[in-house]
């Protein structure tokens, strides 16, 4: 006895420490989320200063957000120290209340200050970035000359399709050039005028120009690289499409490769003579495209070859045979209901089940069916198979249940209405054999009523 009530004296014990524990962890997050209350809203009035109310509208939502759920927060501490007696528990879930909101308080500003801090940095270096912008524009500005020579002597050897992508970049990388000049100074202007948000609105619209014009501008020197990189890759692709369709010649000739062949012949004759001007990104792609054709249709055709289809009467001949088989197992399961049991009639089930998908699979009764393509035939004769063998199986199941309940020639006695004992009785016989041919215990019963 005395070491249950020692147990219980050290649980409490430890109960009360864990309440201590709470109530000061609790105290001290709604002083340290007060605190960065405070601190926030002197970030939020730099931050507005520096990019506008706009930017900072998350903050301050934030803010407002966070100072009404602390003042619950508060209010929960109150009731902690008032003049009414709290209860242990009471108290312990004010406590965790207020770690809660506190913990919840500070994560909030904490993402919300986060997201403003690149911008802040980014509004404290204005003049730096001002400065850096025209600095590249002037740096690029020097290219353009250089990218208007390429896109002409390009002009030269592939056709106006080809160089669409790159034609007009030299003229557009100008006007971005301009447009972000232009912006670096109004970016400056507002700056001076206080208007921070105008800005730095400005300012972003000016790096984006002198980035995009930069990109517009390496395209032109990547497009001569990749052009003669294309035409090169194009010069074997020739070579090996000549090859492939000498080799193709040669295979199972189906409509598939017969269709392949003509499209990747066609591809290499609309190829451009020497000293046309072309466009080898598309010829490149065509001849990919007419090449990866015809190697499936080839891989199809060698599928095929090495499983031949079915002739037409052969798959008739199985179709046929399913629905034999699936008429003789219906009218032994149906004769013997009362003896039949779950394995031989899922077994028809399943059979009659894809005998059903088989009519929807041809589109038609497969009965009636005068032809059936090439296409389907290999899965038709799968299915006529499948359903024959799931019929026979069921019909083998269903005799092998008939076979156990039907009465040996030794229990039947001398007639239908012996007395129990003598060679016989009342339920075995011909009870039992007409029960299970016409279905079940009630008519067996209703039969050994009969025979009374």
């Amino acid at each position: 006895m005395a070491g249950f009530w020692g147990k219980r004296k050290r649980d409490k014990e430890e109960l009360d420490a864990q309440d201590a524990d709470l109530a000061r962890r609790a105290q001290k997050a709604l002083v340290s989320a007060d605190e960065r209350i405070r601190l926030t809203t002197d970030e939020l009035s730099f931050a507005e200063a520096e990019l506008g109310p706009n930017a900072t509208k998350d903050l301050r939502e934030a803010l407002d957000a966070v100072r009404t759920h602390l003042q619950e927060a508060f209010h929960l501490h109150q009731l902690n120290h008032d003049e009414i007696p709290d209860t242990p528990e009471e108290l312990r879930t004010r406590n965790a209340r207020i770690a809660q909101l506190c913990e919840w308080a500070e994560d909030l500003l904490d993402d919300r200050t986060n997201a403003l801090a690149e911008p802040i940095e980014r509004a404290r270096r204005a003049p730096e970035i001002i400065a850096r912008v025209r600095a590249d524009a002037g740096r690029l500005r020097l290219r353009i000359p250089d990218a208007r020579s390429t896109v002409e002597r390009l002009g030269a050897r592939y056709s106006t399709h080809a160089l669409s992508q790159v034609l007009q970049n030299p003229a557009e990388a100008d006007q971005l050039l301009g447009f972000a000049e232009h912006s670096a100074s109004v970016a400056e202007r507002r700056r001076e005028a206080g208007q921070r948000e105008q800005a730095n609105m400005a300012l972003e619209a000016a790096t984006e120009s002198v980035r995009r014009a930069e990109t517009l501008l390496d395209a032109v020197e990547t497009f001569e690289v990749e052009a003669l990189r294309a035409e090169s890759t194009l010069a074997a692709i020739v070579e090996d499409s000549r090859d492939d369709l000498v080799v193709a010649l040669r295979e199972p000739q189906t409509p598939a490769v017969g269709a392949a062949i003509t499209e990747l012949q066609s591809a290499l004759a609309a190829l451009p003579a020497a000293g046309v001007n072309t466009d080898p990104f598309e010829q490149l792609t065509r001849l990919r495209e007419a090449n990866t054709g015809l190697d499936a249709a080839i891989a199809a055709a060698r599928e095929r070859a090495a499983r031949p289809i079915p002739p037409l009467e052969h798959v008739r001949h199985a179709i046929d045979d399913a629905d034999r088989q699936l008429a003789v197992a219906r009218d032994v399961i149906a004769g013997h209901r009362g003896w039949i049991g779950a394995d031989a009639r899922t077994r028809l089930a399943e059979a009659e089940r894809i005998r059903s998908d088989l009519d929807r699979y041809l589109g038609t009764s497969a009965a009636a069916a005068t032809s059936i393509d090439e296409d389907h035939r290999e899965e038709a004769f799968a299915m006529a198979r499948r359903t024959a063998f799931l019929a026979s199986e069921g019909l083998q199941l269903a005799q092998r249940d008939i076979d156990a309940a039907r009465p040996q020639p030794d229990q039947w006695g001398s007639g239908y209405g012996q007395q129990p004992g003598r060679g016989g009785g009342r339920r075995g016989g011909g009870s039992d054999l007409m029960g299970g041919i016409l279905g079940g215990l009630v008519i067996g019963s209703l039969l050994d009523g009969f025979m009374d």
